[in-house]
């Protein structure tokens, strides 16, 4: 579903029928440790951009929103895992090393960009 920051993401979620106002975000309902959300939070994520950069169906996304210094501002903090192997993922971006490791055709794709260096 598209953000009201404009960009694509399945953990965002509104519903305009029939008189109905909703609109929140899936990774943070829920959370005790996490600020409420807030629409003009999309703009700022990082979301969109990691899974749009990396589709691994092993990574799992947790995202926390935390009060800036002395109160001012917001945080977005986002923490991956690997549910595979068990491991957190330094860069969700790229995705998990181990689960990389285990396709021998992202090598050959490494080893030709490589190359052409």
């Amino acid at each position: 579903m598209q953000t009201p920051a404009g960009k694509e993401c399945r953990h965002y979620y509104e519903d305009f029928h029939r008189g109905r106002n909703i609109q929140t975000c899936r990774l943070v309902e829920g959370q005790r440790e996490s600020l409420r959300w807030q629409p003009k939070d999309c703009k700022r994520c990082p979301i969109p951009d990691i899974l749009q950069a990396n589709s691994d169906p092993d990574m799992v996304l947790t995202l926390t929103i935390k009060s800036g210094l002395m109160g001012l501002g917001r945080k977005l903090m986002v923490e991956a895992h690997c549910i595979k192997h068990h491991v957190p993922i330094e860069n969700p971006y790229v995705g998990c090393s181990q689960c990389a490791a285990e396709r021998p055709g992202l090598d050959l794709f490494r080893k030709a960009l490589e190359d052409d260096d």
